[in-house]
């Protein structure tokens, strides 16, 4: 049995909307429960529009939930704070600051002093590989680069969690793989307690220690245990494993099942 690190219960979230001219409640989560451990790393899959990152704006503390609770480390999250970390989808660098200034920001805020700021984020830069670019500006940094400092930003405040929507979905195909793999051996370092979002199974299989399955409505509908051993250093034996492909297969088969069950899904 682990550590519980992050602990959702009950949570529910309803949004108001215009609907044919009147004023209507939309339910983006239905009282959804789950557990993460200390260390583990959990994804989180399903269609678009099934309260993935809703669940995860939650847990940061930028939103509310209209029901429920979430503890991280056995405090009562109702706002942002040091303990959580959040890497997006998109790295919403600041782009007046160098990569090594936008590390540091978090900081900042947090009142570390100048010379330990720099310290902490010279650091963070080198575990993404960017110490070499560290005086860059955003429109100098390609794609991929903007979410190696966006991690190392999200790293450097030292957080319990760390949380990922879909932070490689945007990217090539080569280069998701590689910051996929940094992603492990950052894990691995750290040891760093993982929420991630993500669309793709090859990812949430590669990466997570078990994957949560979101129906529509916002509803988990099952929790896979994925069972590959870590260390994960050879993600091209893994992505080739037997085992790899059966645990693919069956979040991809629970989400066809989902699927066909929609309301207006073909016969």
């Amino acid at each position: 049995m682990y550590d519980v690190k992050v602990r959702v219960r009950d949570l529910t979230k309803e949004f108001r909307v215009q609907i044919a001219g009147r004023d209507q409640a939309v339910r983006a989560l239905d009282s959804i429960s789950f557990d993460v451990g200390a260390g583990e790393l959990v994804a989180l899959t399903g269609r678009s529009g099934c309260g993935k990152t809703t669940t995860l704006r939650i847990i940061m503390g930028l939103e509310q939930a209209s029901a429920g609770t979430v503890e991280v480390g056995g405090r009562m999250v109702n706002r942002c704070g040091y303990d959580r970390g959040m890497v997006f989808q998109h790295a919403e660098l600041l782009p007046w600051r160098t990569a090594l200034a936008n590390v540091e920001f978090g900081l900042e805020v947090k009142g570390v002093a100048a010379a330990e700021r720099r310290r902490i984020a010279l650091r963070n830069l080198e575990r993404v590989g960017l110490q070499g670019a560290m005086e860059r500006r955003p429109y100098q940094l390609s794609g991929g680069m903007k979410q190696r400092v966006g991690l190392a930003r999200a790293l450097a405040i030292d957080p319990e969690v760390l949380l990922m929507d879909e932070p490689f979905g945007a990217l090539d195909a080569q280069t998701r793989e590689s910051l996929q793999a940094a992603l492990i051996d950052l894990h691995e370092q750290t040891r760093k307690t993982v929420i991630f979002v993500t669309h793709d199974l090859d990812e949430a299989v590669l990466l997570a220690d078990r994957v949560c399955v979101f129906a529509p409505h916002g509803r988990i509908h099952e929790t896979v245990d994925i069972g590959i051993p870590r260390p994960r250093r050879d993600v091209v034996a893994i992505r080739g494993s037997g085992e790899f492909q059966a645990k693919r297969y069956r979040i991809w088969k629970t989400l066809k099942g989902l699927d066909d069950r929609a309301p207006g899904a073909a016969s």
